[in-house]
């Protein structure tokens, strides 16, 4: 494995390790009933953040940082399958989730306060019997779907944060502002299928690279074809989309 690899993977099972502590962080129902009491809590922070950070970094946060990266990508060393093609259904849930907050918020008057750790003083235990039964709740919604429709299934289909940072890339795309990208050098591909067959969010990476169209909104820049491609027909570059 590359030191590339070896350090993601060093990130992601940190961040697995933290999970449970940082879990309602993450949480779409909490913004909803945070913004029922007026306030902004940290997993409204945190999306922003995601949108911001998106601009620059692409879906970065989902190939390096996620916590739900490793079990699926766990699940997927035990049940090797290609996902079903559904990218549109995660906008089906993300698109009325935001008008639900949207008019929550116009509904309410606003936002008054900024409260990171709504609704308790800190979010950063499961000592809480609900708390502990919400969060196994969490895993396997991010887990049975990866073992039933194929490999992150979860970051395709029903992740809410994806889109934000989806709509980031292409706002920064739009407006050609440089970021971390693939780029392709068709000329050195020998058609091994490495890229494809390893790519975990089975993107078709083989292809991308010989029409040399290396932009994906799935793409989680996770660096896994640059690795294993040998002759290094892929390769990470900060720049603007042209």
């Amino acid at each position: 494995m590359k030191k590339r690899q070896k350090i993601r993977n060093s990130i992601l099972l940190f961040s697995l390790i933290l999970f449970p502590a940082i879990f309602f962080y993450l949480s779409p129902y909490l913004i909803i009933d945070a913004t029922y009491h007026n306030i902004i809590n940290g997993s409204f922070i945190f999306f922003i953040i995601l949108l911001i950070t998106a601009l620059i970094f692409g879906r970065a946060y989902c190939g390096w940082v996620c916590p739900a990266a490793v079990c699926q990508e766990f699940i997927s060393k035990i049940k090797d399958k290609k996902v079903v093609k559904w990218n549109w259904l995660k906008w089906v849930i993300w698109i009325p989730w935001i008008i639900i907050i949207i008019f929550s918020a116009i509904n309410v008057g606003g936002y008054l306060k900024i409260d990171l750790f709504y609704p308790n003083d800190s979010w950063f235990q499961l000592t809480d019997e609900y708390i502990f039964y919400m969060y196994l709740f969490v895993i396997i919604i991010i887990i049975l779907p990866g073992y039933i429709f194929g490999k992150r299934s979860f970051c395709h289909h029903i992740c809410w944060m994806a889109p934000f940072m989806i709509t980031g890339r292409k706002i920064s795309n739009t407006v050609k502002f440089p970021s971390l990208r693939l780029v392709a050098n068709p000329d050195n591909c020998i058609g091994c299928h490495n890229c494809t067959e390893n790519c975990p969010m089975s993107l078709p990476v083989e292809e991308m690279v010989r029409e040399n169209k290396m932009e994906n909104s799935e793409c989680v820049l996770c660096g896994t074809c640059v690795d294993d491609c040998k002759n290094n027909a892929i390769k990470f570059s900060f720049k603007a989309r042209y």
